[in-house]
């Protein structure tokens, strides 16, 4: 396995772009109901790092930035999107959200977790940025997309990044993006715990 020290360096557009396209092809469940919900949250019982990631419906509109329309949770053997804006955020799983014991992985995940407290008060616990372990422990690249590039040598698509989320019914191309988002922060977080720059 390579050294913290082979990623020191900052790949370019052009090298991630040649790179080859990954995408999640594991098993995807859509949360949309009470039911789904309950569910969910029994299949999440005993996972202890849980890849993370929100979609937020795009705004044209200046000074207004809607809640989130999705959360993704990726576990061991599957991806959770929670369709947030049919189903909410429920108090057991803003409990999950605060859990210390079970990590939530993501890029700038403090920010998403900021916005999902306005659909639900609960204090955020677990939670790694691995933008911000990168930055300190000088690897190169610090985003979602660069960082699968640099540790795995394959890019992910960021190309419906701005479609709509809060559509009732997701399009196969977007349940595709959002699980595979969701999928490379809790492998990311693991190579890292490999390389001992996370522990837990």
């Amino acid at each position: 396995m390579k050294s913290l020290q082979d990623y020191a360096r900052k790949l370019s557009r052009e090298e991630i772009n040649a790179l080859p396209l990954r995408r999640y092809a594991g098993p995807v469940h859509l949360v949309r109901t009470e039911s789904d919900m309950a569910q969910a949250l029994e299949m999440l019982r005993g996972e202890t790092v849980l890849g993370f990631d929100t979609e937020t419906r795009p705004t044209f509109r200046k000074g207004t930035m809607p809640a989130p329309s999705l959360m993704q949770l990726a576990a061991s053997g599957c991806v959770f999107l929670v369709q947030l804006a049919h189903v909410g955020l429920s108090g057991e799983l803003a409990c999950v959200l605060s859990r210390r014991g079970v990590i939530k992985a993501g890029v700038s995940i403090h920010d998403d977790m900021r916005e999902l407290q306005r659909l639900h008060p609960f204090e955020p616990g677990g939670v790694v940025d691995l933008g911000d372990i990168a930055r300190r422990h000088g690897i190169g690249t610090h985003g979602l997309r660069n960082l699968a590039a640099n540790f795995f040598g394959w890019r992910i698509s960021k190309g419906l990044q701005c479609s709509n989320w809060s559509l009732p019914e997701l399009s196969e191309g977007q349940i595709s993006y959002a699980a595979t988002d969701a999928w490379v922060g809790r492998i990311v977080y693991l190579r890292m715990r490999e390389l001992g720059i996370v522990t837990g």
